[in-house]
């Protein structure tokens, strides 16, 4: 599997950058099997099929919030921070790279118009599951 970075801070995950140009010539999942949000290549040849299927209602016990974003127009800079608001990993992002976020705190920068598809835990709770933090001058801002 190429350009998939993961973003590590002491033992924990914090997040998975996904490039715009990654892939890989075998299924294969880069979370683990036990991350509360599961990601990775599904690959099929030619004539392949995915039998028609439905899923079981599984009950879950998930803490915390885990988010899928992709950058679908621009560029913008994802900050990665670890659970003590420390700045861990800043990278540039463009149209088609995507960012899982499963841990820590993160926020974005936009340096030209920027549109974002998030998929998240659901359901939403509003601002209340959000804590915002000051985080100062990022790396590079005048």
């Amino acid at each position: 599997m190429t350009t998939v970075e993961e973003i590590v801070h002491g033992a924990a995950t914090l997040a998975y950058l996904i490039r715009h140009d990654a892939s890989s010539d075998q299924t294969r999942f880069f979370t683990s099997d036990q991350s509360t949000f599961q990601a990775g290549f599904v690959v099929y040849p030619a004539g392949g099929r995915v039998a028609a299927h439905l899923h079981l209602p599984v009950v879950r016990q998930v803490v915390g919030t885990s988010e899928l974003l992709v950058v679908r127009s621009g560029r913008c800079i994802v900050d990665i921070y670890s659970d003590d608001r420390r700045l861990v990993a800043s990278r540039d992002l463009v149209a088609g790279d995507a960012v899982l976020s499963v841990g820590g705190g993160h926020g974005f920068r936009m340096t030209e118009d920027t549109v974002l598809f998030e998929v998240k835990q659901g359901p939403y709770g509003g601002q209340a599951e959000k804590e915002r933090f000051e985080t100062g001058p990022e790396p590079g801002d005048a």
